[in-house]
């Protein structure tokens, strides 16, 4: 039966740990896996805007062999009211996986049950399954083992963050969560992070105390204050969200050695602060980076070519 990644949840923490160390064996290796894919084709759904998702995913399925079909929603006869289950029905006949980047978690789960084939959740409101693991595997580059280590995200509850929590909690992680009050993670999913962290030794803590929160943490992480989707509060947001900015302070509670993160796009002056993504602390580049790799070792997985 195939497998599917909607939700980081979908993952064990030993499946996590195994993607991770095929992540760093891909990355070191590339060319072990340059026809691993030879013969497979994987479509990739955009229904909301992307780059590094995109480009990270075209080139994950080329570079191991493999041909990718990029498509949008308007390009597909979705934008003319075929349902998604026909959509994956059909698609499974053709394709050999099918990645999607929607809104609601509800169109993947539903694409999931058509298909016949694995579905990845490449970006939807609920999570963003494929960024956890980048970050996860910069921040094991970065600091070695990630059990223990104090991960704090700074903003919004968002989808990010909600994988952030499971993510770091099935790896042993201590992940802190601070928000303006009305915009902290779904309780649900805090609920789920803190039963797996009791498993792992991990911990989870939400807060509204942003220094609090950064207090000796080894990373640092925050994302945009205003999702695809909610640009017309980025302005209320914006104030709403001012104490939370990543800057040198924040920076100054963590630990000397602290390592920023940023999933990006990134709105200088707003979330963060350019001398703290451009500084010393900074791995958002190397976590962008790692997106590509991930990504090829989540497909190979999937697909039993790993």
């Amino acid at each position: 039966m195939e497998r599917d990644v909607l939700s980081v949840d979908d993952l064990s923490s030993e499946e996590v740990t195994r993607l991770l160390d095929l992540s760093q064996k891909v990355k070191a290796h590339p060319g072990d896996y340059g026809e691993a894919l030879k013969g497979r084709s994987v479509a990739l759904i955009f229904e909301k805007p992307s780059t590094r998702t995109r480009v990270s995913f075209e080139l994950a399925v080329a570079a191991t062999g493999g041909h990718a079909v990029t498509l949008s929603a308007s390009e597909l006869q979705l934008g003319r009211g075929e349902t998604i289950e026909d959509t994956g029905r059909v698609l499974s006949r053709y394709v050999d996986a099918i990645v999607l980047r929607t809104f609601e978690q509800e169109r993947l789960e539903v694409l999931a049950r058509a298909a016949s084939v694995p579905v990845i959740n490449a970006l939807s409101d609920f999570e963003h399954p494929c960024q956890c693991l980048a970050d996860l595997l910069t921040v094991r580059e970065v600091k070695g083992e990630l059990a223990g280590r104090t991960l704090t995200f700074l903003g919004d509850g968002n989808n990010v963050a909600h994988s952030l929590l499971l993510g770091g909690a099935k790896t042993g992680m201590n992940i802190r969560v601070a928000t303006p009050r009305g915009f902290e993670p779904i309780p649900l999913i805090v609920q789920r992070a803190t039963e797996i962290a009791s498993e792992t030794r991990g911990s989870v803590l939400t807060t509204h105390d942003a220094r609090e929160a950064c207090a000796g943490a080894d990373v640092l992480y925050t994302d945009v204050w205003a999702s695809m989707g909610q640009e017309s509060e980025a302005s209320e947001r914006a104030l709403v969200f001012q104490a939370y900015q990543l800057d040198a302070e924040k920076v100054s509670l963590g630990r000397p050695d602290v390592t920023v993160l940023h999933c990006l796009p990134a709105h200088r002056g707003h979330e963060i602060t350019a001398e703290v993504i451009d500084g010393p602390h900074s791995a958002v580049w190397d976590q962008a980076e790692n997106r590509l790799h991930t990504q090829k070792a989540l497909l190979l997985w999937l697909l039993g070519a790993a």
